[in-house]
């Protein structure tokens, strides 16, 4: 089978729980962001659905994504303890790891010669209002031009200390990226320069990528105007 540049040619694996664990109680969110009173207008509100179990996809992965796992294990001390879980679906793997060590393994994943993932394409937030102890993530894409591969990183943090160390000093493509995500999400990335919004002013209230943000009653300050949250713009059947 043929393998594309970033995305190998693997069967989808089913996401089970580790050995010797119970398979954890699967919990239901309702609505496209799973929060109440969240101003939700895309007409998925009476959505009801499952939300994902946090289990780890088992052995083989498939394609080059064992490889990678592999260096891993071999270079980095404490993979075991601080790689969490590992995830494979719709053809992308993610390591989830914790958040003191992601510096350190950033510089291992782009200096190994059996991994080389010189670029770090993105680092992008996520809001988890129902990951009680994780509710903020901060992903982050890598590329290796020298074996055409591509993996992600992934670092959950609570919303109570949403801080995480700054990788500008392995990946200064980062430098940009984690001041629109500590904008957007209200993460925190310590270590690094500078730490101010970059698309809102500095004096804006709250974080309007997360899903517990208001939508909508922003005054229009040139006009003199308010515009009203969307759920009060119009009917919705």
């Amino acid at each position: 089978m043929t393998e594309h540049y970033g995305s190998p040619s693997v069967e989808p694996q089913q996401a089970v729980a580790p050995v010797g664990e119970e398979q954890p109680s699967v919990a239901v969110r309702r609505g496209m962001f799973g929060v109440e009173g969240s101003g939700d207008t895309t007409g998925f509100g009476g959505l009801v659905r499952q939300a994902a179990p946090k289990t780890s996809t088992p052995r083989p992965y498939g394609g080059y994504y064992d490889e990678v796992a592999d260096a891993l294990e071999r270079s980095f001390p404490s993979y075991a303890e601080t790689v969490t879980r590992v995830v494979v679906d719709r053809g992308q793997i993610t390591f989830h790891v914790a958040a003191e060590v992601i510096v350190d393994l950033c510089r291992l994943l782009r200096d190994d010669p059996a991994l080389r993932f010189e670029l770090c394409s993105s680092v992008s937030g996520v809001h988890y209002p129902l990951d009680v102890g994780g509710e903020l993530h901060v992903v982050y894409h890598l590329t290796s031009m020298t074996h055409r591969r591509r993996i992600r990183l992934e670092v959950g943090v609570p919303d109570g200390a949403p801080h995480v160390p700054s990788v500008v000093s392995v990946y200064p493509t980062a430098d940009w990226h984690e001041r629109e995500t500590y904008d957007m999400f209200g993460i925190v990335f310590t270590g690094r320069r500078s730490m101010t919004r970059i698309l809102m002013p500095d004096d804006w209230p709250g974080h309007p990528q997360r899903k517990d943000y208001p939508l909508g009653g922003v005054p229009v300050e040139y006009k003199g105007a308010q515009i009203p949250p969307p759920d009060e713009r119009r009917a919705y059947a």
